[in-house]
């Protein structure tokens, strides 16, 4: 039933969309009525208009309605085939137009969009519940996992069953029907509220950008990135001024360029209260609203809180499992941390300006620390970073060398806008294995951040391969100038295709279980691992080069680069850590807590866990924390650390069995990329790494603790 596994995404990323019926076509016109004609069903954007998405979620509900339905009135006894297999067939249309529009509206939206979105979101929940709660349909789901041990299924369908009951009863299947109305309306205003929560983000991060009047502002930025803010000024309709857009997370970008401290003030403050104004874009009410209804919700379902809930199907299991994890690294990241800061103090003194150092002064005089201790200046790199450059020769190179894949890129398919690129995945037997569109640029309509998903799942039941998008904000260049990248954008790049790659080795029958279709904790981590690549010599001579003169980045800067990786790893850490304790203490909240003062728990809750690390802000707020509010990752934002600590110990295992080599990679492809969810984590991780996961790997590799002879370093 992939359309509840869309939907459980979808209502939480924000989405549903439409004009006013009387202006949709009719159901059989509608573009998603039948599957695209387009290779491997791809979207056909050149059909799709505004207008098409609600009547499509409408039709695409009702029709799954009745599949189900036509399930659980059944007179036949209930089967593996005609009871879990059929709900896995349900909801084609629905599933059509759900994978559509959650990107779209993520990374394209418009007042149309955002409208609808806010109409549609609580009927999608409403729609997950007439499914989940659904007593006849639960009944025949209990009857064949009862019968479980005497049905001889393969052990992917036994996973696939196993699944089922437990999301089934996770969703509230046996609870009485007064608990289920509660449930149902618990459900619908978090749906609204979560969709609120991401319009009025995109808004107020909109609304965010700093405007400077004068050029002289913006000393110490480049050419290009002086035309960017230009560029962004004009757009704006504010000729002769200068803005610079708001990422999604604290620290700023330029912020490391900025030679003006009142300027980077400016632009820190405005990061820091984007959402917290008093006006309409203001987020604080509805976090207090979706922390108390979160709880109730656990409670309900016989938890103490919401994080023990979301926890149930991950890797950790439980909240203790996570703060346990997390408390290894807070005294290592504090101390850490605490050294980076007296050196960078001491930077500032030595510069002669004598003011104590601030958040908005970090990242700058990082730098400067890094320059004068590695010799390595971060404006000396991006020369050697031409985004074009770093994807084929950098990102498509590694997966090459790794699994033999090949890439095409191809201009006749529709894109939803025209930055988005296209192109062809080819196996190593010359099959095809998909398509992967790229949208990297920035753009004031696109949520923040990167990301990953499917326009379609694989799925051997459907006959169906991946067709995959990769999402970014990278700094637009100016016409006629090259996209040139920092080397955190270039890890961005390799992040997000390692989740491509995840989805395109996927080799599963049930597309519930294919791919990225796993826990929070274990879905990072192919991605996190695929990171390391971007530094490893092979790939790295490959792909950087300098625009200009197209000589190779020099052997010395390359040096300097993997002597400084550990330099800033208390701050980058520390950040992750105060966002993660964020996370963990608002989902933590018993049901009977009171409803919360959002800055004086924030305050609290970073003292309480040792994370408010003096001078590192927290990576994300609590009022413009996308990932816990809207997009699926409350009580998961540990997940980045857990799986650094996966994707840490596989790279060590590649370097102590010959790195970047087709077996090595033909071995994570086949024990790792393909299963999806088709086995339980732990043992499918042993089965790879030998041995439970271990801490030591990352500590090393982050410059935590000293590494040993011969190890990461």
């Amino acid at each position: 039933m992939p359309s509840i596994r869309t939907l459980l995404l979808g209502a939480t990323a924000a989405a549903a969309l439409a004009v006013c019926a009387s202006a949709a076509p009719a159901p059989q016109d509608n573009p998603f009525a039948a599957p695209s004609t387009l290779p491997f069903h791809a979207p056909p954007f050149d059909k799709i208009k505004d207008g098409d998405y609600q009547p499509a979620f409408e039709q695409g509900m009702k029709q799954q309605l009745a599949e189900i339905q036509q399930i659980a009135d059944s007179p036949a006894a209930p089967t593996f085939e005609n009871t879990i297999v059929a709900m896995e067939k349900s909801g084609r249309m629905l599933d059509r137009v759900s994978e559509t529009f959650f990107n779209v509206v993520q990374a394209n939206t418009n007042p149309t969009l955002d409208k609808v979105q806010t109409a549609e979101a609580p009927k999608l929940a409403a729609h997950q519940d007439a499914i989940y709660l659904n007593a006849k349909l639960f009944a025949r789901v209990k009857a064949v996992y009862e019968q479980r041990d005497e049905l001889h299924l393969d052990p992917e369908s036994q996973q696939l069953l196993k699944i089922y009951y437990m999301q089934f009863v996770h969703a509230g299947a046996n609870l009485s029907d007064t608990d289920k109305a509660r449930l149902r309306e618990i459900n619908k205003q978090d749906a609204t509220l979560e969709t609120a929560f991401q319009q009025k983000l995109v808004a107020a991060t909109k609304a965010g950008a700093l405007v400077l009047d004068n050029k002289s502002d913006l000393a110490g930025l480049s050419e290009q990135e002086i035309a960017a803010a230009a560029d962004a000024a004009k757009a704006r309709g504010m000729a002769a001024k200068f803005v610079i857009p708001l990422q999604n997370t604290t620290q700023q970008p330029l912020l490391v360029s900025l030679t003006n401290r009142d300027v980077r003030q400016k632009l820190f403050d405005k990061s820091w209260t984007r959402t917290e104004k008093g006006d309409a874009n203001d987020t604080r009410d509805i976090i207090a609203k979706l922390a108390q209804l979160r709880a109730e919700k656990a409670k309900l379902l016989g938890y103490p809180n919401y994080a023990a809930y979301v926890l149930y199907d991950q890797m950790a299991k439980t909240p203790e499992a996570v703060q346990k994890f997390l408390g290894q690294l807070v005294g290592p990241t504090a101390r850490k941390a605490a050294d980076e800061a007296k050196q960078i103090q001491a930077a500032i003194d030595q510069s002669g300006k004598h003011f104590d150092l601030k958040p908005w002064d970090w990242e700058m005089y990082s730098e400067k620390v890094r320059k004068a201790k590695y010799d390595l200046d971060q404006s000396q790199l991006k020369p050697y970073f031409e985004l074009n450059k770093v994807l084929h020769d950098g990102v498509f190179y590694a997966a090459n060398k790794l699994y033999g894949i090949t890439f095409k890129e191809r201009h006749d398919l529709p894109v939803y806008q025209p930055d988005v690129r296209v192109f062809d995945v080819i196996d190593k037997d010359g099959s095809q294995l998909g398509l992967m569109y790229f949208d990297y640029f920035k753009r004031d309509n696109k949520s923040g951040g990167a990301w990953m998903s499917n326009f379609v799942q694989q799925s051997k039941l459907l006959g169906t391969k991946p067709v995959i998008y990769n999402v970014a904000n990278f700094t637009k260049p100016a016409p006629g100038q090259p996209a040139l990248l920092t080397f955190d954008d270039v890890t961005t790049m390799f992040h997000e295709f390692g989740h491509a790659l995840h989805g395109f080795f996927a080799n599963t029958k049930y597309a519930s279980l294919s791919g990225t279709s796993t826990a929070r904790d274990w879905v990072e981590f192919p991605s996190q691992f695929n990171e390391h690549w971007a530094l490893y010599p092979d790939v790295l001579k490959h792909y950087a080069v300098n625009y200009k003169t197209h000589e190779p980045i020099p052997q010395a800067l390359v040096d300097k680069i993997k002597k400084s990786q550990t330099w800033n790893q208390g701050y980058e850490l520390g950040e992750l850590l105060a966002a993660s304790e964020l996370d963990m203490q608002w989902h933590e909240l018993a049901a009977d807590a009171p409803r919360q003062d959002v800055d004086k728990f924030e305050t609290q809750a970073l003292e309480n866990t040792h994370t408010n690390f003096p001078n590192v802000p927290t990576r994300y707020r609590s009022s413009y924390f996308l990932h816990i509010w809207a997009n699926g990752y409350a009580a998961g934002y540990y997940a980045y650390q857990w799986t650094v600590m996966l994707d840490d110990d596989a790279f060590a295992w590649f370097k102590e069995h010959g790195g970047l080599t087709r077996a090595n990679g033909q071995r994570f492809r086949d024990m790792i990329l393909s299963k999806g969810h088709t086995e339980d984590y732990d043992p499918m991780f042993r089965g790879f790494y030998g041995k439970d996961p271990d801490i030591g790997p990352m500590l090393e590799h982050r410059g935590l603790v000293p590494a040993k002879p011969g190890s990461l370093g």
